[in-house]
């Protein structure tokens, strides 16, 4: 039992399973119109009627509540009551001027909020122009319901609460392609406001174990879809059609490309920057991701991109040992000048000199003598834990071979990988696997006074457990399992992960890159 920080009550989070099997979570009453979704009855699904009524609660102590999308998991909260709202600010710690994404369950109910009154206009017969923007009715009869929303514009008598809009004059939208989020909605009665489910910067959650890590205590209920549900894994691409030319604000889901094929859409153009924002460069950020942190595991990422490295088997120049050879600073790639081959991008170059040997010093200090016992390791204390999360190119371990040589800043031989011990996998539900990091030191006559003198005995350290997860070449897998990865490695408590990027051209693969050069702590 867990206490929510600033209130009196205790919170039990708990998990709530939704059969999600064929026939039980509704049906649009017509998919070419999207006009209407129909709910599944109660008897059929009584825990998703359950959770519905957590969200139309106006008393007490409110929470929102976690449910699955087709992309992540959401935090879902009526948008047009405030209390709610200011719930998923609170639990996610998240800032207040970052706007809050509207779900939909059909195209009556995103009407309303557009045009309140209009479906009792219909009602009465009267003929009324459809609110909705002519630049979007294209782009929603291709991509809804789907990982997209629209930036459409707040009436002035908004049902909407100030909240989800963050004081600024549009909302986004979207329909997600989920039975279970749309029977959710539906059964709710009212659009749900529904950032994703973790803490504010940490990577999205793809599970409802995911959510449970971050939020358990803050909230009451996650709604859990099964393994299958978020089978996109990154958010939804947010596009505003109110400008000229339309923009993409986040890259997500679906892509510039199949965008630009829509009528009206082709000159579409990017509007968002994927490093780094600092707080404060964006006055109001027109949609999520725009301006804070985000996406980011505790450890610290150094992500490589794809430009850096290209694995080669036929050419000579491209193994390990030449790419750590410090008196080469470029190494050419024999026709591939499209992939420049640079020593200072070499993963376990950076693993030498800012944090190996660093971690060696402090073992010796530890040990308070001069000397270390042969074949010892580093305490665990001291002993570093490394990531690594490999694409298309990488080979095994980020290219870490016997033949690496770790060198100190002024490209002196400190030593060299004696020895790799290759563990089983650690994990039966994913490709995580562990191996053992031992260094074998080396003389070298001319070595400077800044490394203890103990590091010159040639001894075989255990330096490292080093864990690779490798994400495959398959630009969708990648997408489906990059937040999962990144927080096994949380997981491990490993202090650095070195990513392999990809050509962010294409498909999802500029959602990917976006997202882990937010992640980012260093781009090579």
């Amino acid at each position: 039992m867990a206490s929510t920080e600033g209130s009196d009550y205790f919170l039990v989070t708990k998990i709530l399973d939704v059969d999600t099997s064929e026939g039980q979570l509704g049906q649009f009453k017509d998919r070419e119109t999207l006009d209407e979704w129909i709910p599944p009855s109660q008897a059929s699904n009584i825990n998703l009627f359950k959770a519905a009524e957590l969200l139309r609660a106006r008393h007490g102590y409110v929470t929102p509540v976690a449910f699955p999308t087709e992309t992540v998991y959401g935090l879902g909260a009526d948008a047009t009551h405030s209390d709610a709202v200011k719930g998923i600010y609170k639990v996610k710690g998240r800032p207040s001027d970052n706007p809050l994404i509207v779900h939909v369950c059909d195209l009556s109910m995103l009407r309303e909020i557009i045009c309140p009154g209009y479906l009792e206009k219909l009602r009465q017969g009267l003929s009324y122009p459809d609110p909705i923007p002519t630049i979007y009715q294209n782009l929603i009869k291709r991509f809804w319901p789907g990982p997209l929303t629209i930036i459409l514009p707040n009436p002035r008598n908004s049902k909407l609460v100030p909240e989800v809009t963050a004081g600024l004059s549009t909302f986004g939208a979207r329909m997600p392609d989920s039975p279970l989020a749309l029977s959710l909605i539906c059964l709710t009665g009212q659009p749900l406001a529904a950032p994703s489910a973790n803490a504010s910067t940490r990577p999205s959650p793809t599970t409802a174990q995911h959510v449970l890590h971050d939020l358990n205590g803050k909230i009451h209920l996650i709604v859990n879809g099964g393994a299958s549900s978020c089978r996109f894994g990154v958010e939804s691409t947010v596009v505003d059609g109110l400008c000229h030319p339309p923009v993409i604000l986040r890259p997500g889901g679906i892509s510039i490309e199949a965008i630009r094929e829509v009528s009206d859409w082709e000159d579409v153009q990017n509007a968002y920057q994927d490093s780094k924002e600092v707080p404060g460069s964006l006055n109001a950020p027109r949609a999520p991701g725009m301006k804070y942190k985000h996406y980011s595991p505790k450890a610290k990422v150094v992500l490589y991109e794809s430009v850096c490295f290209r694995s080669d088997t036929t050419t000579t120049s491209t193994t390990p040992s030449n790419l750590l050879n410090p008196n080469n600073d470029e190494i050419k790639n024999n026709g591939h000048s499209s992939y420049p081959l640079q020593s200072k991008y070499t993963p376990w170059r950076l693993m030498g000199s800012e944090y190996l040997l660093p971690h060696m010093q402090n073992s010796n200090k530890a040990n308070n003598d001069d000397k270390i016992n042969h074949s010892s390791s580093i305490s665990s204390e001291l002993l570093i834990k490394i990531g690594i999360l490999s694409t298309k190119h990488w080979e095994s371990w980020g290219w870490l071979h016997d033949s690496i040589v770790i060198s100190d800043a002024n490209y002196l031989k400190i030593g060299q990988i004696s020895k790799i011990q290759n563990l089983r996998m650690i994990s039966t539900t994913s490709k995580l696997r562990k191996s053992e990091l031992w260094l074998k030191t080396v003389p070298f006559s001319d070595s400077t006074q800044s490394f203890d003198k103990s590091l010159k005995a040639k001894n075989d350290w255990k330096c490292a457990d080093v864990y690779e997860i490798s994400l495959g070449p398959d630009t969708q897998q990648i997408a489906h399992d990059l937040f999962t990865a990144l927080r096994e490695m949380d997981e491990q408590k490993v202090e650095v992960i070195l990513i392999e990027g990809i050509d962010d051209k294409g498909g999802l693969a500029a959602a990917i890159m976006n997202r882990l050069r937010k992640a980012a702590a260093v781009i090579k």
